[in-house]
């Protein structure tokens, strides 16, 4: 009986190796096929209900692979400056996790304000390290949409007002993440310049102020950065929803920019099946549909890209062209992410990640004021210190919308300033006002009760006694990520601090003449006390190592070199799109109740055109309180007078600018030279000059180097509308250079033929 089990086994086999020889392998699944070859032979196999599978979430976070085939589910997370913490599958609670803290890096504000492009690539290269080890697909970020009010509450997400310095910081970013095999989603394609409204408006801008100013990050961000997803807006322009707009979808990044990559939703940005169909979007996250009313198991399938869709087919009113098209970059996406075996491991909460999250805090940080030069506080004179401020001990990774993080650790200033002054001088603390004292935010609890039921008065007086009886104050507050402040849903009621900080800040300057200002914030804020006060610092949202951050500048272990994305207006109406533009929509129609429902959107009519930040506060000569591109240090810099390689460029042609920066003072550091061009005779409006070139250039003291700039006629051209093409006219043009916008050091004229 064994013998004649043993024979029949053999026989077997025998027979399934000899099938197996003769079984060819998909070439889907065989990687020495080029990948265009791959795709079309998974798309060959793939059933109708496969394909449409593949379009539409199946969870808050997911979508559909093909398990029959071996192609992998898609997993995305929010987002731009850390892993969100998990979720559950159907709802947005908290999954309940204990091994999903991450580190939180500096919002992107923070980021931009470093100008430096190397960091901006370390920075999403640890990002992507820690969405790779968390088993992510795609990032839902960088956010890139332009800085049009410091109103909006999503600023904080965003890289600044203008679009040269968000296209060079965004483009490193992409490529430091897509590193790890991880797609990043830059987001949100387009318009998307302020929260209120951000459902039911319908964005009026001119052709010329879209291409110049609106859409050159995104542009930059899939034909440099080759960004392999792109998100879509919740906003309508030219009367169709950004996430299925025939204008921004198909004509303009899958035509103009022969765009190859993935189109998906913003969360719930979707609300029609055939536009979804044919204006270019790829994949559908977060609509807002019902499955039990519509008698299905699964919401899911009511996507509009799914069972609508599926319908439309089988009934013949629709082709399958499209969804063909949709599948195929989706599959190409796949092969780049779930589907690479050579991307690595990544890692998460990593010493590496630690330092990289710190340095982007430490450049970041913007000395705005330093006045007799009282910082760094010198610890020779300063042996007590008064920090005052709710923001010196409130976690702000907690709140602000779906960037709110679960952080495995975060220094909070005041503990960062104990950790690097205590040994040498006396620490303490005052409240000085409440805020917002919660400690949770979206199931994620940061574990913080702040609640203080003491009156105004008496916290005030508190704070001022303290700062009597200190040699250096240092009042800690701004602005947190609570709702109508730095917070995803809401725009700001205001352009003043919240929480009766003025008054405070006003009593201060009385109180004590060694005093510095810190604000945490991603916006700019009013300044009734700028003059009184003779240090400010802009420290933005510095994530997991803020304090420490905090700590090395003001101490001076860390010489700031941070200058602003943005411009501080020294009031609300100095801002062009409140001057001369429509917030939050037009005024006729929010007096009608417009913008209420999507059945009846506002208008927002965008009419400062190109006009936006410096471009309006140069060109019009409008002093704001801080420039765009400013930024001070504890040392000193010169420019040398620049020179250029010609004087006179035609239009196939390059010139270079070359000048020197040199350290004049005693402390190493490090100098952001801006170039800017101007327009000496154009005709049309032209801004008095736009930022085209700039370079960070680290020295230490007494140290000269040289810098070169090069440009071509890009950035000599406007967008010239009834042509539809950029036209760099003949004439005379001048390159300034400088340290802000407001402070230029040196100019060439040249002419281009």
């Amino acid at each position: 009986m064994l013998k004649k089990f043993v024979f029949l086994s053999l026989i077997t086999l025998t027979y399934t190796a000899s099938i197996a020889q003769n079984i060819t392998t998909p070439t889907y699944l065989d990687e020495t096929k080029p990948v265009e070859q791959r795709v079309q032979d998974a798309l060959s196999r793939m059933t109708l209900e496969e394909k449409v599978a593949m379009l539409h979430a199946q969870s808050k976070f997911s979508s559909a692979g093909v398990p029959r085939l071996g192609i992998p589910e898609f997993w995305t997370t929010d987002g731009p400056h850390g892993v969100r913490a998990e979720v559950k599958w159907d709802e947005w609670d908290q999954a309940g996790w204990t091994n999903d803290s991450i580190v939180a890096f500096p919002a992107l504000t923070a980021l931009a304000a470093t100008w430096n492009k190397k960091m901006s690539w370390n920075y999403g290269k640890a990002l992507g390290e820690e969405a790779r080890y968390r088993k992510k697909d795609i990032l839902l970020g960088p956010g890139i949409n332009i800085y049009r009010t410091p109103l909006n509450g999503r600023n904080f997400e965003y890289m600044g007002e203008d679009p040269y310095l968000t296209s060079k910081m965004a483009v490193p970013y992409i490529q430091g993440v897509q590193s790890n095999g991880v797609a990043t989603s830059v987001k949100h394609f387009a318009f998307n310049n302020q929260e209120m409204f951000r459902h039911t408006s319908n964005v009026k801008v001119d052709d010329r102020a879209m291409y110049e100013i609106y859409l050159p990050a995104f542009k930059a961000a899939v034909t440099e950065g080759d960004s392999w997803t792109i998100m879509g807006a919740y906003d309508k322009y030219k009367d169709q929803y950004s996430s299925q707009n025939q204008y921004l979808l198909n004509d303009i990044l899958k035509g103009e920019w022969n765009y190859k990559g993935v189109v998906i939703s913003d969360w719930g940005a979707v609300n029609n099946t055939e536009q979804a169909i044919k204006n270019g979007l790829d994949l559908e996250f977060g609509s807002w549909t019902n499955g039990l009313s519509a008698g299905t198991k699964n919401a899911y399938d009511n996507y509009y890209l799914a069972q609508p869709y599926l319908n439309l087919i089988k009934s013949g009113k629709v082709g399958t062209k499209e969804l063909d098209d949709k599948v195929s970059r989706l599959l190409n996406l796949a092969y780049k992410t779930t589907m690479n075996k050579n991307k690595p491991f990544g890692s998460i909460a990593s010493e590496e990640h630690k330092t990289v999250a710190k340095q982007v805090g430490e450049e970041g940080i913007v000395l705005l004021k330093n006045d007799k030069n009282i910082l760094p506080i010198d610890l020779n004179k300063v042996k007590t210190i008064a920090v005052i401020g709710e923001n010196a001990i409130k976690m702000m990774t907690v709140g602000g919308g779906s960037s709110s993080l679960k952080a495995k650790y975060e220094i909070l200033p005041l503990d960062g300033i104990k950790s690097r002054f205590a040994k040498e001088a006396e620490v303490k603390f005052a409240r000085g006002y409440v805020g917002d004292p919660r400690g949770e935010y979206n199931g994620v609890k940061s574990g913080q009760d702040l609640k203080d039921d003491r009156p105004a008065d008496v916290l005030l007086n508190e704070a001022v006694d303290l700062a009597k009886k200190s040699d250096f104050v240092i009042f800690v507050g701004g602005l947190n990520k609570s709702d109508h402040q730095d917070a995803e849903g809401a725009d700001r009621k205001s352009y003043g601090l919240p929480y009766n900080q003025d008054n405070l800040i006003a009593a201060l300057t009385k109180a004590n003449k060694n005093f510095a200002v810190v604000l945490v914030s991603g916006n700019a804020v009013a300044m009734p006390w700028v003059k009184d006060v003779p240090a400010i610092v802009q420290a933005w949202y510095l994530g997991s190592e803020a304090g420490h951050s905090l700590a090395s500048v003001l101490s001076g272990d860390t010489n700031p070199s941070g200058k602003l994305p943005f411009t501080f207006p020294v009031k609300l109406e100095d801002n062009a799109a409140h001057r001369l533009g429509e917030y939050p929509g037009n005024k006729e129609e929010l007096a009608a109740g417009k913008g209420k429902n999507q059945e009846n959107p506002i208008n927002i009519s965008y009419n400062e055109g190109i006009f936006v930040g410096y471009r309006w506060h140069d060109t019009q000569k409008i002093k704001p309180q801080f420039s765009f591109g400013h930024g001070l240090s504890y040392t000193t810099f010169a420019f040398g007078k620049a020179k250029s390689d010609k004087t006179t460029m035609t239009q196939d042609d390059k010139i270079t600018f070359t000048f020197t920066v040199k350290n004049t003072g005693r402390k190493a550091g490090a100098e952001v030279a801006q170039l800017y061009i101007a327009d000496l005779k154009s005709s049309v409006p032209r801004p008095s000059k736009e930022l085209k070139g700039f370079e960070k250039v680290f020295l230490n003291p007494g140290e000269e180097k040289e810098v070169s700039i090069t440009i071509d006629k890009t950035a000599l051209s406007f967008f010239d509308a009834d042509k539809h093409s950029w036209v760099a006219e003949p004439g005379d043009f001048e390159a300034l250079i400088g340290n802000a916008s407001d402070n230029i050091q040196t100019k060439v004229k040249f002419t281009l033929q």
